[in-house]
């Protein structure tokens, strides 16, 4: 006995240090994580605001190479003092000028002496076609141990101003951002010289301990940034995430292992979770209209249960419809389902004789009280002639099928009807379908999405519509999206379509609104 309390003892031992170490673990996962995407977000910001310093100036210049369009006609020696001024006075500039025939013929730094375009900038003349374009250089003529940009425009292939900018405005504001976080950075203009800043890095390479790399271009001028991020700078990121998170995960890991301690006693459970749901209203219903092909009305809505927690969560209609079944509490859900029905369709105007469909669960078919509720929940609706149809699952009617085949033919008889939800998902029978009173056979939107993925052939699809109209079944088509599905099955005679392509599910409220204003709309 001692043995065993021994073992139990340590068992309990390690659940709790595995309890206690999953925080722990998970912090230095999430904090990982986390520092990836802030070196990410400080990179972003950095190049954002130098991309932003690159326009500003970009803007600047192409205001200056537009005013001196003005010029193209006056000698230089009229206007050799203009252009110093500009170029003094303005931020940005080491110079403008005006060129005659691809030579510089008057340019503010050296007045009139011309000379050929690729002297001044001191590599080979780009061939451009546009009348605009800029590039990035590594020197020019007279300044040669600085970049620049030029930007040029050429109204005509005899004359053209440009504006050429020092580059130290760009590097200046590259180096801060490069000491703040030990940046490599590159800016280039066209394909132009690559302005660099940072450990050296050449064109198309990194830096041999780079922990990433981000490079983005404007969206209005031709000047792309790269900024590369080093191990060691990533490492320091993570240092300061995980500081943060540490404590956090502490008080988590605590948490936990008092939890894993006494997490019987503080089990909560879920039927619960729904009753009190049900008690505090937090269930709604929402309707999805249904299209009927014939006469291109709206003829109907199926009703969708929906749970909205306190803190404005949806939670998943698979997910507590599943919870409800598991822990019995499907019927009270169900009998809150046509509560809530009776409560929204009093407000309701829709014409004689509108479809009003709701999902019944296999649990509620087989409970004593099912047709007594049924009945209560006809007499409650106010609609006018009303066709209430029940809609069931296959496995609603495999289960106890000679007591739900009875009951079903007794509603029937009082003016309801009856449809197999999702066909074709279960394992009905064939034979199930000339033995159950039926009335509709709704179609999953598996097979229909079938249309357009095998090229508008759909055999099964096609089988199962042809059968239905044998067994005089009416088809209800869900999840219709595309024109072409719709299409499709109008040509087989399916008289009701429902899906996205048509209406979403929507609340009481927004259903009343939809029926006015498109209800009796024709789908094209």
């Amino acid at each position: 006995m001692d043995t065993y309390f021994k073992k139990e003892q340590k068992r309990r031992g390690l659940l709790l240090v595995l309890a206690g170490m999953l925080p722990l673990l998970l912090c230095l996962l999430f904090t990982f994580i986390e520092a990836r995407k802030e070196v990410r977000r400080q990179q972003t910001a950095a190049a954002t605001m130098l991309l932003k310093q690159a326009e500003t100036i970009s803007d600047q210049a192409w205001k200056m190479a537009d005013h001196l369009q003005q010029y193209a006609n006056r000698p230089c020696a009229d206007i050799s003092g203009e252009l110093q001024e500009y170029a003094s006075l303005y931020p940005y500039f080491r110079s403008v000028g005006l060129m005659h025939n691809d030579r510089v013929s008057c340019s503010s730094a050296y007045g009139g002496k011309t000379g050929d375009l690729a002297t001044m900038i001191q590599r080979p003349v780009p061939s451009h076609e546009a009348t605009s374009w800029a590039i990035s250089l590594a020197a020019t003529y007279g300044v040669r141990d600085r970049p620049a940009i030029l930007f040029m425009r050429s109204p005509s292939p005899s004359f053209s101003s440009y504006a050429l900018v020092d580059g130290q405005y760009l590097l200046d504001f590259m180096e801060a951002l490069s000491e703040s976080h030990g940046y490599s950075i590159g800016l280039k203009y066209g394909d132009g010289y690559e302005i660099v800043k940072g450990p050296l890095v050449q064109p198309g390479q990194t830096l041999p301990d780079a922990a990433s790399t981000l490079k983005i271009a404007s969206k209005r001028y031709p000047v792309g940034i790269r900024i590369t991020t080093s191990s060691r700078e990533a490492i320091t990121v993570w240092r300061q995430v995980l500081l943060t998170f540490v404590p956090m995960a502490i008080i988590l890991s605590l948490l936990l292992m008092a939890l894993t301690h006494s997490w019987l006693k503080r089990k909560l459970s879920l039927g619960d979770r729904l009753v009190r749901a049900i008690r505090k209203r937090e269930f709604s219903v929402h309707y999805q209209p249904v299209y009927n092909l014939v006469t291109g009305v709206c003829s109907g809505v199926e009703s969708l249960l929906r749970w909205q927690l306190p803190d404005g969560t949806w939670v998943k209609p698979d997910a507590f419809i599943t919870a409800a079944e598991n822990e019995g509490k499907i019927v009270p859900l169900t009998r809150h389902l046509l509560q809530l029905i009776v409560e929204d369709t009093k407000s309701w105007k829709v014409p004689p004789g509108f479809h009003l469909a709701i999902n019944l669960a296999a649990e509620h078919l087989q409970h004593p009280e099912f047709e007594q509720d049924m009945r209560d929940f006809a007499a409650q609706i106010t609609l006018p002639q009303p066709r209430i149809t029940l809609e069931l699952t296959e496995r609603s009617l495999i289960k106890d099928g000679e007591a739900v085949s009875q009951k079903l033919s007794r509603l029937r008889s009082e003016g309801m009807f009856v449809a197999i939800d999702d066909f074709g998902t279960g394992h009905c029978a064939l034979s199930l379908l000339q033995t159950f009173p039926l009335d509709y056979l709704k179609i999953d939107r598996g097979f229909v999405n079938a249309i357009e993925s095998f090229a508008r052939e759909a055999p099964v699809l096609d089988a199962i519509i042809s059968l239905s109209h044998k067994l005089k079944l009416s088809v209800v088509a869900e999840g219709v999206e595309t024109p072409e599905q719709m299409a499709w099955l109008q040509a087989r005679d399916v008289v009701f379509i429902q899906g996205y392509l048509y209406a979403r599910p929507m609340s009481s409220a927004a259903l009343q609104t939809w029926l006015q204003e498109r209800g009796r709309t024709r789908l094209r």
